[in-house]
């Protein structure tokens, strides 16, 4: 006879996802009442006559709470568990013969170790009747596990009386339930993120996600209304993730709700979806579901329990009704309305009446080419309400009538980023963007067209094709419909082209370069347009992720910016290379001759005799020491003398500065066996590659063009350990000095520029470049 534990692989292995929670909580049903019946046996606690077959008379039972009473037991779910008696503890002490059990002699010992022996969380408790119904009474969580509660084995009419009290509870108390309720829910919301937008989101606890909608229930237990046809709704939403759920779990074998981008390959193609981002999206929908009607949900909860005041809406065809916004009039011949109604709802915080959001579903026209007088201004109005105006508009896009203002926006909804640079979906990316754009307004003389062009910026993601290209050719015909002169259309275009310029040239370029200045000023044209570039950018980085907008990226960006402008202006003069690099010590320490080690906050500077490799030397030991390095900068001097300066990402823990200068040191002297401690590094501390679900490809360019007397050499390729040592290492090889080097980690990729001179000078030969790329493609397969 197979065990409960091959019944439950199984099962686990085999059953259908939509199947599975209720299949293998009746499994466990099955299993945890044959294993009470026994050991409640061994323990001496019988059933009164003729009442065997439910535990009557026993005192004692077995109960069922949380995901387990609700039988949605998932392969990594806990096992909830409470052992309820009458108050009598002395039935779970063992009064007869323990047999050949091994756990001790009290009923709850014999439970729960063989619930532990299969492996599988247990969460258990053991309680009398009263004290379990006084503790419902006081602490929410203990109350919404017991809601779902569900007899197992034993005495059920104490399991009747322990539901009876909980549901009069929550009957009785209502108003205070909700309250409770309420606040929970805003507090796992701040700390959750959001399953709609986030690309990697908590399926349970997450804005959108299971949590809510079992707080919907609870909700509605306590008296508040759900209409009929979004409670179908909201189960069809909520079986899409619960059955994503039991994927998640049966894939990664782990208990955790975390979509993670490394797994959602393999969980989408046990869910027979397509491909990822169309799982993904179907997960941002469901999520977005759930989120809308738990809003509504506790937003029309609010309204009940407070005096809102009302404010004033003078504007034709709205008004303010027990604390919401109501469209009276028609938007069907009144297209503009729904602007009104936006900036209204975004500005005094007034949510539009669900029956307002109806009838713009059924009736809001779509808008026309060019757009009716005053649209335009309105619409600027409401990006210009940065983070109030996303729910409004996501609110609008739930009910379809975004895209009847904005058609372009439909591909983007719910589209996934397959790269944790970013930390959300498209539509979501574009909303605080346009946000953080609404904060800086102050800053450029154009505002109108800074929230445009975020709104803008990355919208040809949804096409086919560089997202770039396609949003170019999206914003002209997009602005001008809108409102916008030919001249404004052109610099949202502009923008949307060159959104990308300021960060890729301020990270990958060589800043004392005067060709690279050069280059920015010919492609922003004039200061006004460069003003409002380098303000979108910062807002597109803010609302990209930390990984794309820090000190480091910032205080480029803006050294960038300002020479730049300087040198519009005519007032620069032409930079010395290596400023930054070429101190007065760095200087002093090149006219010794000697080898010496300076470091300077999280900057490491070694000045040596010149020869070929010191470079790489140096930045092997950093990745031996588990450092990694922002950027480098080379410089050889016609006396023979070299500088390597390396900035360090700062560790979470102290550097040991003696530690790494003596190894530099050594492996100078060519007394370090670098590459196969590095090789050995690798493999015990393989580097995480969930930043991303897809291996990025190693790719080698290169670029005579856009420097001052070097070629350009880029290389991208997959994050790991060692990986400036090699590239650097072949470079050397292949007879290339370096002059300085950009350093960058996007996600999982690396982004690394090498200026570079060879053997005949600063031009290298198409001959010597395939050899180059050879070479570095080796190194790094």
């Amino acid at each position: 006879m197979t065990s409960f534990g091959e019944r439950r692989a199984s099962l686990v292995r085999t059953a259908d996802a939509a199947e599975l929670p209720a299949a293998l909580s009746a499994l466990t049903d099955a299993w945890l009442a044959e294993r009470f019946e026994t050991e409640a046996a061994e323990c001496g606690l019988s059933s009164a006559p003729g009442d065997s077959a439910n535990g009557a008379g026993t005192g004692v039972a077995l109960v069922a709470v949380g995901g387990y009473g609700r039988g949605e037991l998932c392969p990594g779910s806990d096992i909830d568990l409470l052992l309820l008696h009458d108050g009598r503890e002395s039935l779970l002490e063992s009064h007869g013969a323990l047999g050949d059990s091994s756990h001790g002699g009290n009923l709850a010992d014999r439970l729960w170790y063989p619930i532990w022996d299969e492996k599988l969380k247990l969460g258990h408790a053991v309680r009398s009747l009263s004290d379990t119904l006084d503790l419902a009474a006081s602490d929410i969580d203990t109350a919404t596990a017991l809601v779902d509660a569900r007899h197992l084995a034993g005495d059920e009419g104490l399991t009747a009386r322990l539901v009876e009290g909980v549901t009069a509870d929550w009957r009785d108390n209502a108003s205070g339930r909700l309250d409770e309720l309420q606040r929970a829910v805003s507090r796992r919301h701040s700390q959750s993120g959001e399953v709609a937008f986030l690309l990697e989101p908590d399926l349970k606890t997450g804005r959108g996600g299971l949590r809510d909608a079992h707080a919907i229930r609870w909700a509605q237990l306590a008296g508040a209304q759900l209409p009929a046809a979004d409670a179908e709704r909201l189960a069809e939403a909520y079986q899409t993730l619960l059955r994503a759920r039991v994927e998640l779990h049966r894939t990664t074998g782990l208990r955790s709700d975390v979509l993670s981008a490394d797994d959602q390959d393999a969980v989408a193609e046990r869910s027979g979806a397509i491909d990822a981002d169309a799982f993904v999206a179907e997960i941002a929908q469901a999520g977005r579901i759930i989120a809308f009607l738990s809003d509504q949900l506790w937003s029309s909860v609010a309204r009940q329990h407070a005096e809102l005041a009302a404010p004033e809406v003078d504007i034709a065809g709205l008004s303010v009704r027990d604390g919401e916004l109501v469209i009276d009039g028609d938007p069907a011949t009144d297209v503009v309305l729904v602007l009104h109604a936006a900036v209204q709802s975004a500005r005094s915080g007034v949510p539009i009446s669900r029956a307002s959001l109806d009838k713009l579903a059924e009736r809001q026209a779509h808008f026309p080419d060019p757009w009716p007088h005053g649209a335009r201004a309105l619409f600027v109005e409401l990006l210009s309400c940065g983070h109030k105006a996303i729910d409004v508009i996501e609110t609008l896009d739930y009910f379809d009538v975004w895209t009847r203002v904005l058609p372009e926006w439909a591909p983007n909804r719910n589209r996934p980023q397959r790269s944790r640079y970013h930390r959300f979906t498209v539509d979501r990316h574009l909303l605080e963007a346009v946000a953080e754009a609404a904060r800086f307004t102050h800053r450029v003389a154009r505002p109108d067209l800074l929230v445009m062009g975020a709104l803008l910026h990355d919208i040809g993601k949804g096409y086919p094709g560089d997202h770039t290209q396609a949003g170019m050719r999206l914003a002209g015909p997009i602005a001008r419909r809108c409102g916008w002169s030919s001249d404004d259309a052109d610099t949202l275009v502009r923008l949307v082209q060159h959104h990308l310029l300021l960060t890729d040239v301020a990270t990958r370029r060589d800043l004392d370069d005067p060709l690279t200045v050069a280059t920015v000023a010919r492609a922003a044209e004039t200061p006004e347009f460069l003003e409002l570039l380098a303000v979108m950018t910062e807002a597109d980085c803010l609302a990209t992720g930390p990984m794309a907008w820090g000190e480091w990226t910032s205080n480029l960006v803006t050294a960038l910016v300002e020479m730049t402008t300087e040198h519009m202006s005519g007032a620069d003069q032409a930079s010395p290379g290596h400023r930054r690099l070429l101190t007065e010590e760095v200087v002093e320490l090149m006219a010794a001759g000697e080898t010496a080690l300076r470091v300077d906050d999280d900057v490491l500077t070694v000045v040596a005799p010149d020869e070929r490799g010191l470079f790489s030397r140096a930045a092997g030991v950093l990745a031996l020491r588990g450092l990694d390095v922002l950027q480098a900068d080379a410089y050889s001097s016609p006396a023979g003398m070299a500088v390597s300066s390396f900035r360090i990402v700062p560790p979470d823990t102290p550097v040991d500065w003696d530690r790494v200068t003596f190894d530099v040191r050594r492996s100078l002297r060519g007394h370090l066996a670098l590459e196969a401690r590095i090789a050995e590094r690798a493999r015990v501390y393989r580097r995480r590659r969930a930043l991303s679900a897809t291996r990025a490809a190693t790719k080698v360019t290169f670029d005579a063009e856009s420097a001052t007397g070097a070629t350009i050499v880029e290389v991208r390729t997959e994050d790991h350990i060692g990986v400036l040592y090699k590239v650097t290492r072949v470079l050397a090889e292949m007879g290339l000095d370096i002059r300085s080097a950009k350093i960058q980690t996007l996600a999982n990729e690396v982004v690394d520029s090498f200026y570079v001179v060879g053997p005949d000078g600063p031009v290298i030969d198409e001959a010597h470049q395939r050899e180059v790329e050879l070479a570095l493609r080796h190194a790094l397969a």
